[in-house]
């Protein structure tokens, strides 16, 4: 599949390093296990569209971790939406670590990659965004200390967001909310954020 003059649009300046990151996913992504052999012609619209409404919800410019990052999905594609943030990645398995590192190198992107399980990151940032790593009352535990007060925990969810959400209880002093976001031809999407009492 190719990619719609719509998902372009979301990467002014930055199109022909999605397409490169999209065609890498399709040949290294898939020989190396990171991508479904049968995800190839989903790349776009389940994957790279996938990742997109979480932009609409970050701030200009802040730091921004993404854990668990696998094949760069959503960080990298975070990071070429959004050329203002200052984007880090966390993964725990050495062989996604280095298909990270590979794609960074090659695009050309200033985006520092750390191999480690959230818990053990001692840094801070205003956002940690998550897509497909644990059930949300996890990713709370595993990425609580690296926010800051005021920052916010996105979690890419799926149609089941409000029902996981009542199922987990928060930490004192926070709120969550779910937001649903509609983007030009690309199906509703479900963010969670937990914000950190400021």
């Amino acid at each position: 599949m190719k990619p719609t003059a719509d998902l372009l649009a979301f990467f002014k300046g930055g199109e022909d390093q999605i397409q490169a990151f999209a065609q890498i996913l399709v040949t290294k992504g898939i020989e190396r296990g990171l991508i479904g052999p049968k995800e190839g012609d989903r790349i776009w619209d389940r994957h790279i569209a996938n990742c997109l409404p979480v932009t609409t919800l970050i701030p200009q410019g802040v730091r921004v971790v993404d854990i668990g990052s696998g094949a760069g999905l959503p960080g990298i594609v975070i990071a070429l939406a959004r050329p203002d943030l200052k984007m880090t990645l966390v993964e725990p398995l050495q062989r996604r670590v280095d298909f990270l590192n590979e794609v960074v190198i090659e695009l050309n992107l200033p985006i520092e990659v750390i191999r480690g399980r959230a818990q053990t990151v001692k840094k801070q940032f205003e956002v940690v965004t998550a897509r497909a790593v644990a059930p949300l009352e996890e990713l709370i535990k595993i990425s609580w200390h690296m926010i800051p007060r005021g920052g916010a925990l996105l979690a890419i969810k799926g149609a089941s967001a409000e029902d996981e959400l009542a199922g987990t209880s928060l930490k004192k002093g926070s709120t969550a909310k779910v937001h649903e976001i509609s983007l030009p031809n690309l199906p509703v999407a479900r963010v969670v954020e937990v914000r950190k009492g400021a």
